[in-house]
């Protein structure tokens, strides 16, 4: 117990000491699970909201619909509710395909279904706002709803007709918006549509005044529900153009909408991991001394290698648990908005499975341990004399280094020696440059893609919800890369800063100015930047190929060129102020320092 006591109190003691890079490395951790618990919890989300929905809506377990029409297909349909293994149904009852338009002149495919005045024991679909159809009145789906901006109250223009929306409701029976129409009137896949309701008599006549396509459909609930495969197998109508949907097939179509967003989330949260990693490396890097003189303190007062590498480990850990646990609660808190973007589904999102922790935390800890292992293991072999007078690491001397760069201006000079004397913090900002531009290429090419609205010719469009929801999600990883992109840079240029006073002291006792040793140490940062950039771009490419369709467009060169430029030009204004601030200090003050 006594050694567990010591470990916190020396964590605790260090945490207080360096609260800003504690800050980091929570914040790191934090949008990295975060990510990836959102990407692989969105199939478990879209499902638990359709089986709430379906739940309170009393959602069929099959769908029958036929493009034909007439006595025969209803008699037809109405045998399939007695075959054996069916415990109830809905209907028959028509569906007809028509336009509805808005008072902003907004138009839009619907499928208006024509229902009664009091619902049945299967198919009822339940009203969130306002009441169910009244003669004259209209109700419409609520994700449709929501995209026409309609409420309760307003009217609406149905194939010439006005109604007014007499309520809102949801339903199981069909997919979420826009895929309500499920067949066309020929039988085969329809356009983007939405959902309205109206009694059985305003249906029939919105049908027969307008001549407008007309489909039959009836909701069936089987004894076994997941049995669906087999009723279909074993009850098709030959003779008729029969089209069947059965509630697995509606959950499936719920996912259509999260297509990208799945591998966005989740390649977007191995991107983060790869900045994270960078980022604590580089505060793991700059802390080597001090770790390495901690060491020896701690040997020198008769600690054992393992209680060292639980001090110094710990830490990390115990940081990366923390930003785990909370990157997991706004994964549960974020989750609804993002699996359910068309307000289609009620319910609450299930909480994240045992599986999605995990791999959370894996991720997390091993952000940890990769980034500081390293110098954890050089601390701990470092003899107790040589870590209590450790000091900076002394670059070794390259001549060919001296006599190339004895020729360049003195900020080029002091940037290319600086890098050259640090290889592995020059790869960690390439490789930290890279990742953002791999980001913001797929951003550019997403926004390069043609997106078709829901609306009609001549008329206002919906936006293409699909097409929506990736861009805001791609444009919130690449907002949160760019963040953690930022603090690597502004990190490791006040690392280099405070490694390299000593010789940046002497450049300055040598005649350098200040102005020459800020443009130096931002110059170190750039050297490794632009070919992280170089890369970046075709890496992102090749990155999206792989995800993406065939026939998608890809961004024009000039994007993707001043992308890279602009990567560029923020890394010089990112570096700018912690090279101005590490070139104010006095030549006395610095060289002091480090003699002492």
């Amino acid at each position: 117990m006594g050694s567990i006591v010591l470990v916190v109190r020396l964590v605790l003691a260090d945490v207080r000491r360096h609260k800003v890079q504690a800050a980091m490395l929570l914040l790191a951790v934090t949008v990295a699970t975060a990510t990836m618990a959102l990407g692989l919890s969105l199939r478990g989300v879209s499902d638990g909201l359709y089986e709430q929905t379906r739940a309170a809506t009393a959602g069929p377990d099959v769908v029958a619909l036929s493009g034909d029409t007439g006595p025969a297909v209803t008699s037809a349909l109405a045998s399939l509710a007695k075959v054996p293994g069916v415990i109830a149904h809905h209907g028959p009852y028509r569906i007809v395909y028509a336009v509805l338009t808005t008072r902003d002149s907004t138009s839009s495919p619907v499928v208006v279904q024509g229902f009664g005045g009091t619902p049945g024991a299967v198919n009822r679909p339940l009203v969130t706002s306002g009441r169910w159809v009244r003669s004259g009145g209209a109700v419409l789906e609520r994700g449709f709803a929501t995209a026409l901006g309609v409420g309760v109250g307003d009217r609406v223009t149905i194939a010439g007709r006005s109604y007014p929306v007499v309520g809102i409701a949801v339903t199981a029976a069909t997919s979420i918006y826009p895929w309500a129409a499920q067949i066309g009137p020929g039988g085969g896949p329809s356009d983007y549509s939405g959902l309205a309701w109206m009694t059985r008599s305003d249906a029939r006549a919105l049908a027969s005044s307008q001549d407008l396509p007309v489909v039959s459909a009836l909701d069936l609930k089987l004894r076994d529900p997941a049995a669906t495969e087999a009723f279909l197998d074993a009850y098709r109508v030959p003779t008729l153009r029969v089209n069947f949907r059965s509630w697995q097939f509606t959950a499936k179509q719920d996912m259509v909408i999260l297509r990208n967003s799945q591998p966005i989330l989740v390649v977007g949260s191995w991107l983060l991991s790869f900045l994270a990693v960078t980022g604590v490396a580089a505060l793991a890097a700059g802390r080597a001394v001090e770790q390495t003189r901690r060491a020896g303190l701690l040997k020198a007062v008769g600690a054992t290698p393992d209680l060292i590498a639980a001090v110094l480990l710990t830490e990390y850990l115990a940081l990366a648990l923390v930003g785990d646990a909370l990157g997991l609660v706004i994964a549960r808190l974020s989750a609804p908005a993002i699996a359910s973007p068309t307000a289609s589904r009620i319910g609450d999102a299930a909480g994240l499975t045992g599986a999605t922790v995990a791999m959370a935390t894996v991720l997390a800890v091993a952000v940890a341990v990769l980034s500081t292992l390293r110098p954890t293991l050089r601390a701990m072999r470092t003899a107790t004399v040589t870590a209590l007078s450790a000091t900076a690491h002394q670059p070794r001397h390259r001549p060919w280094l001296t006599a190339l760069s004895a020729l360049l201006p003195t900020p080029l000079l002091l940037g290319l020696r600086l890098t050259a004397r640090r290889p592995g913090r020059a790869v960690l900002q390439a490789c930290s440059t890279a990742t953002t531009m791999i980001a913001i290429v797929a951003l550019l090419t997403l926004y390069a893609q043609p997106e078709r609205g829901y609306g009609l010719a001549g008329s206002s469009a919906l936006p293409n919800l699909r097409g929506e929801h990736d861009r805001q999600l791609m444009l919130a990883v690449t907002i949160l890369l760019i963040a953690l992109a930022v603090v690597n840079t502004i990190t490791l240029t006040w690392t280099t800063a405070i490694e390299a006073q000593a010789n940046m002291a002497i450049a300055r006792t040598l005649g350098a100015t200040p102005g020459q040793i800020s443009a130096g140490l931002s110059i170190a940062q750039l050297l490794p930047s632009l070919p992280g950039a170089v890369i970046g771009v075709p890496l992102g490419v090749g990155l999206l190929s792989l995800f993406a369709a065939r026939n998608s467009a890809e961004p024009p060169t000039s994007w993707l060129l001043g992308a890279a430029l602009a990567a560029l030009l923020a890394t010089a204004a990112l570096t700018a102020l912690p090279a101005r601030l590490a070139a104010r200090r006095s030549v006395a003050q610095a060289l002091s320092a480090e003699t002492a």
